[in-house]
């Protein structure tokens, strides 16, 4: 059984693990812009930077969204994806408000297809029914290259890993 932490006490991940060298499920996500479908995982033809996050409304949450948009630059060819559990009206407003324009944000809001198919739903805790923060890079024929389930959910992420995994 896959687990992260929130405030230290363990949160059991509910899903199908996916771990380096697995081929990427394909799923489809809700864009904050629009509504419309954006796929992720899957061999696109192109990299792939999936980046989740529990909740934008969240200092923790937005701030790594922040420094992602700022990096994105770095990646040439790279698809940039935020998934989390907030409504799209939400985001969208989110990342008009925060000026979010190098990346795709998006929501497993209703199906949580994402969430079960990368097995990074938090099951019994506070936070029950949201994604884990967790990065996953996917090269262009759809294998997982990179991993990082974050350890403790109120932490960030490796940000430097996890854009060198993007640039391999």
């Amino acid at each position: 059984m896959a687990t992260t932490k929130f405030k230290g006490t363990d949160v059991e991940l509910l899903g199908n693990e996916v771990n380096v060298g697995d081929k990427a499920p394909e799923v489809n996500v809700v864009n904050s812009e629009g509504l419309g479908d954006v796929k992720v995982g899957g061999a696109q033809g192109e990299k792939q930077l999936i980046i989740v996050v529990p909740s934008l409304d969240t200092g923790v949450c937005a701030t790594e969204t922040r420094n992602f948009n700022a990096k994105a630059s770095e990646l040439d060819g790279v698809k940039t994806v935020v998934v989390s559990m907030d409504l799209p009206f939400a985001a969208g407003r989110f990342c008009s408000a925060e000026g979010i324009d190098k990346l795709t944000v998006a929501s497993d809001f209703r199906n949580k297809d994402f969430a079960n198919a990368y097995g990074v739903l938090l099951g019994g805790s506070p936070l029950a029914g949201v994604t884990a923060r967790a990065i996953f890079v996917i090269d262009a024929n759809g294998v997982v290259t990179y991993k990082e389930i974050v350890p403790e959910i109120t932490e960030e992420p490796q940000y430097d890993a996890a854009i060198e995994a993007a640039k391999k």
